[in-house]
């Protein structure tokens, strides 16, 4: 039987691979981690140091695009409704990989979505349909992200620094075309190089496609609109208080 665990890169990945691992055992443990090519250097350190932590044997894929490149090819820039970035990066490419290489019927897939996220475990079952899918960290003991990063301490290992600099997920390096407004303040705050390219990137696919189109939305009055990156960027340093800090937003790459 073979234990296929989604690795992101993240804290819930780690804590999952560690339950199939004491449970099944690391013979045909396989921890997946499909690169967007956009992540943060030290997610490759705690990648590679969670995956010897655990046990088993680390497969590391790659499509070949950044989600950039992909927006460019789709002439779609996503947001907060579609995710062509984490369809084509993630779930299809991960689902191809496990069509050429595995048989669902003497193989299962593991989630890193915890408790908190149990609604989401309902859709990933279809999504992943025939194969069998689990949510190791659905199940007792539950476990809170800050539990769980203790217990990765506790393993001997540094968590990875996006969670420290107030980043809920660790991938992508910390970009999401899913996540709002409170989300991308962060990012300006933390990684305003990081931002700035991510920035220029929009504004050039807006110019390519010719099209008013953003990641993020004005929704200031009671009307939506597309608010670009730069025009949020400018809004932050003159008008801070009309940032709305508590939308965060994020992706589930392998599950929505």
């Amino acid at each position: 039987m073979k234990h296929i665990v989604m690795f992101s890169g993240g804290v819930g990945s780690w804590a999952a691979a560690k339950r199939v691992a004491a449970n099944c055992g690391t013979d045909e443990l396989l921890l997946l981690f499909g690169d967007t090519l956009i992540e943060d250097e030290d997610l490759y350190r705690f990648l590679r140091e969670a995956a010897d932590n655990v046990g088993g044997k680390l497969v590391w894929i790659a499509e070949g695009r950044n989600p950039w490149e992909v927006f460019r090819d789709e002439r779609f820039i996503g947001n907060s409704m579609a995710d062509p970035c984490s369809k084509i990066l993630k779930r299809n490419f991960l689902r191809r990989w496990l069509d050429e290489h595995c048989d669902p019927s003497d193989t299962t897939v593991y989630l890193g979505i915890d408790w908190t996220e149990i609604h989401r475990l309902d859709r990933a079952a279809s999504r992943w349909a025939p194969w069998t899918v689990e949510a190791p960290l659905c199940e007792p003991p539950l476990r809170t992200k800050e539990e769980l990063l203790q217990l990765a301490s506790d393993e001997g290992l540094q968590p990875p620094r996006l969670y420290e600099l107030g980043f809920p997920h660790n991938n992508c390096g910390g970009f999401c075309v899913k996540a709002g407004q409170g989300h991308f303040k962060r990012l300006l705050e933390v990684f305003p190089e990081r931002y700035r390219m991510h920035e220029e990137k929009e504004e050039g696919l807006r110019a390519h496609l010719g099209r008013d189109v953003s990641i993020l939305k004005d929704r200031r009055g009671g009307h939506t609109s597309p608010m670009s990156l730069r025009e949020f960027r400018k809004r932050v340093q003159s008008e801070p208080w009309s940032v709305d800090e508590l939308e965060w937003g994020g992706c589930g790459c392998a599950v929505d």
